[in-house]
């Protein structure tokens, strides 16, 4: 006769998700609170570079080095800076209880608060597209942080893993900096948003690495490697960021990295940290759906946006 203990011992190991670790559920308010925080601090930053592009009376070919010298001075970008701040603890406290694919998702929300602010500063009123767009990022990012809930799973994170992270994001900033060089007097908001989405989603996978293995007490040459990678990238980021607001409206830069920086997070995820191992093939073709919907969203919102298209003439910014 198998010992009770022994029976129940074997049920939990097949658990996962929050049937194995509710603990995980803790990273959900979390990374709901930064988001709330990213919210407001894009629509500050936005403000603060829109003030100094006003002032210095260039708006094109991204920010110079004494634009960026300058934004250091505007009150309103610095508020908008430290709330930023805010918003990256409270993710790194999420992805510290939580895995990435299900944490990383959740700053969708951010897009729904960025809006509305957006639409009361800037007197633009959503259109019936931009508003189905947002729908779409938003419930495609819910759907796929539901199916998370119950499969994800975190495992012991190996240096051949780290390794192909880095690669990767070397490779990646190397070709966004020959792209920059090439068309950075006539490149768009998508091209920065894309940018910064993409090596964000990394910098969300250093940060969940770095974390995991100073849990576990391995902080050694590796782990240094990929705090030094993580601060890098987010330098780079940054500098896309902030190029993307002085080009495009904020909620569309929050449209974009809510929806691209987490896909690039959780296919990093899900193909090199496999956190959705245990997960069953219908789990993972809904990834793939619930992805497509959020992304077609972003899509969608680029070309419906009501302060990019020729439906009428914006009335001019409050810039303060």
């Amino acid at each position: 006769m198998i010992p009770l203990d022994a029976t129940l011992s074997d049920g939990i190991d097949q658990l996962v998700g929050v049937f194995r670790d509710p603990r995980i559920l803790l990273g959900i308010p979390l990374a709901l609170l930064g988001a709330v925080f990213m919210s407001f601090g894009a629509q500050y930053q936005h403000r603060g570079v829109q003030k100094v592009e006003r002032l210095s009376g260039k708006t094109t070919g991204g920010l110079s080095r004494s634009q960026l010298a300058s934004l250091l001075t505007r009150p309103s970008w610095v508020a908008g800076t430290l709330m930023l701040g805010l918003a990256i603890v409270c993710q790194l406290s999420a992805l510290s209880v939580a895995p990435l694919i299900l944490v990383q998702p959740l700053g969708a929300i951010a897009l729904v608060i960025t809006t509305v602010l957006n639409a009361r500063v800037s007197r633009h009123k959503p259109t019936k597209q931009s508003l189905f767009a947002i729908a779409l990022c938003v419930g495609g990012i819910f759907i796929f942080v539901t199916i998370a809930a119950f499969f994800a799973t975190e495992h012991v994170i190996t240096e051949r893993e780290l390794l192909i992270i880095l690669g990767i994001l070397a490779v990646v900033v190397i070709v966004f900096g020959v792209f920059w060089v090439l068309i950075r007097r006539r490149a768009q908001a998508l091209f920065y948003i894309m940018a910064a989405g993409v090596i964000y989603g990394f910098v969300a996978t250093l940060a969940k690495v770095v974390i995991s293995r100073a849990q576990a007490g391995n902080f050694e040459w590796l782990t240094l490697l990929c705090l030094v990678a993580l601060l890098a990238a987010v330098a780079v980021g940054a500098y896309f960021v902030q190029t993307a607001y002085s080009v495009g409206p904020p909620d569309l830069v929050i449209a974009g990295l809510t929806v691209i920086d987490p896909i690039v997070a959780v296919l990093i995820g899900l193909l090199v940290l496999g956190e959705a191992s245990t997960a069953p093939a219908w789990a993972l073709i809904g990834f793939v759906i619930a992805g497509a919907i959020a992304t077609w969203g972003v899509i969608q919102l680029t070309k419906h946006h009501p302060q990019i298209t020729a439906d009428g003439k914006p009335a001019a910014p409050r810039v303060h």
